[in-house]
Parts: structure tokens; sequence; C-alpha cells
């Protein structure tokens, strides 16, 4: 059994966290809330400073939400790459551009730490019950070293090459899908009420034809339930589909969906909206139409 510490407990990071314990590791959890540390050490997570516990670990998981807070976590004020033994790894679950993961594994190798571009992908569900796709690209020391975490969490692990990059770049191809998914869900089910087709039969009747999706089946029930309780945010979708069109624009590659679905998002988070579940940019159209979605919850 190995030691781990997973940086960043929120949706997803606290479910990686939690199959890694229920795989038998020594489960470390940080957090700048500290509420969450104390939920997850009350669940078996291991006590511990970071300073007392750093030159221990086998392995660093970094679920936070975009490269700047990696970086922090990597490199910050409270560095861990420097605190960690030689031949540690570091599995990087954000979504950040290519180039960034290249960088940080050069400056991790430097410290003769392993660095795994390890980008996720299935929601908090699947995080909780160790079931991700995780699209993973380094060196084979990388990825020999990361074993245990992937057998702990994920139910997919795609390796796409023997540096990192390549794991970012698939990632931003799928969050490009991703967004533009949860986006056109939301225009469908909204314009179906404008022509008297109600939320709940529109998940019934769409869910089994030809124009459905994964974010379909998985968001609509939100709105049909008016519950937008975030189980992924609003606010990740101008980070996520920025990075798309950032990387698009590297590339000369012009993406004008993809552009179109960051508008909604962005107008939905003018709207006040951001904190909450993605599936809320339906309240976008809502608005523009004067549509009435199911009440939320109390």
């Amino acid at each position: 059994m190995k030691k781990i510490a997973v940086f960043g407990l929120g949706a997803m990071g606290y479910g990686i966290a939690s199959s890694i314990l229920r795989a038998g590791h020594t489960t470390h959890g940080f957090d700048v809330v500290p509420e969450q540390v104390t939920r997850f050490q009350a669940n078996g997570g291991s006590a511990g400073a970071l300073t007392d516990v750093a030159g221990s670990l086998d392995a660093v998981a970094v679920v936070v939400l975009n490269a700047a807070q990696t970086e922090a976590v990597l490199f910050g004020d409270d560095a861990i790459v420097p605190q960690l033994p030689a031949g540690a790894v570091v599995l990087a679950c954000a979504t950040v551009p290519p180039n960034f993961a290249r960088e940080m594994e050069q400056r991790c190798n430097a410290h003769d730490v392993h660095y795994l571009d390890a980008p996720i992908s299935g929601g908090a569900g699947k995080a909780a019950s160790g079931q991700l796709s995780i699209m993973a690209s380094g060196t084979k020391a990388a990825l020999d070293a990361a074993k245990p975490v992937l057998d702990a969490t994920a139910e997919t692990v795609f390796t796409l090459g023997d540096t990192a990059g390549a794991g970012s770049a698939m990632k931003a191809v799928n969050q490009l899908l991703a967004g533009v998914h949860i986006a056109t869900m939301a225009e469908a089910l909204t314009f179906g009420m404008t022509q008297g087709v109600t939320p709940d039969k529109f998940l019934e009747v769409i869910s089994k034809c030809a124009g459905t999706s994964w974010m379909l089946e998985n968001r609509a029930p939100h709105i049909i339930a008016g519950d937008f309780t975030p189980l992924s945010s609003v606010n990740i979708w101008p980070k996520d589909l920025g990075i798309v069109l950032d990387i698009a624009k590297s590339a000369q590659f012009s993406a004008p969906i993809t552009t179109t679905a960051l508008q909604q998002f962005v107008e939905a988070a003018k709207m006040g909206l951001g904190g909450e579940d993605d599936s809320a940019v339906a309240k976008v159209y809502a608005r523009n139409t004067g549509l009435t979605l199911p009440s939320e919850k109390e």
C-alpha cells in the first residue's frame, strides 16, 4: 500500500480521495476549505501537516480548478514538489493547456519527481465510485509510479504518449464537446418548451433518440428537478472553453460553435449563476424567451 495525498477536495477531488482510501492506501487530503479536510479525515483520511507527511509520499494527485492553482500547489508558497522524495509522482488532473503540462513536467523532473499529465472525465459520481476515464501522458516511469492511483480511481486509462501535453490536448477535445453538448441541451430543452414539449417529456423521448448525448442524459434531470446544486459549475466552462479557443488560436483553427457555446456560459455567469450547476445555462434561454423553468428546490 502507498502513501498518497490529494490536493483539492471539491466534488471531483473528494471522490478521488475516497476511492484511493477505499483501495487501502494511506490517504491525506488537503484543501483551502478546512471543513473539507475535517470531513475527509472523519471518513478515514489520514491526518498530518503537509510538511510532516510530504517526505514520505509516493504520489500526489492535484485535483484543482486550473493551471494557476496547479502551479501554486506544485511550486507556490507551500510548494509540494521540492518536499517530495525522489521517484514520487505527481498526477495533474485539472484541465490545462498542453504547453503548461509540458512545463510542469520539466520542472518536476528537475526535482527527480515524475509528472503524469492526467486530466479526468466522468463527473463526481464516477470519481466517487472509482470509475473515471483518465487521459494520461507521461514517461513509462511516471505511469508505473502512478499505477496505484490509476487503479483506484479509473475504469479506463488512455495512454496517449510518453511526454506530458498529449493528455491535456485530448482533454481539450473532450471539453469542447462536453461544453457544446451542455449548451445545446439547454437550447434544445427550452426550444421544446416553446412548442409545448415539457422538460420531462423532452428527456423521456430524446434520451431514446439519435439526438441524445451523455451530457443531455446527465444534466437535463437537474433542470427537470429544479436542482442546480453544483456538481460541475457554470464557472468551469468559461475557463475550459477559453483554453480550447486559446489552443485553437495557436493552431490557426476556427471554432465558431465553441465560441457560441462559450458566450452562453459567460452570459450565465453575468446573470450571477456562476456558482450553480452548469445545467443552469438553460436559465439564459429561459430569460431571453420568457419561459418558466421547473421551480428550484427550497
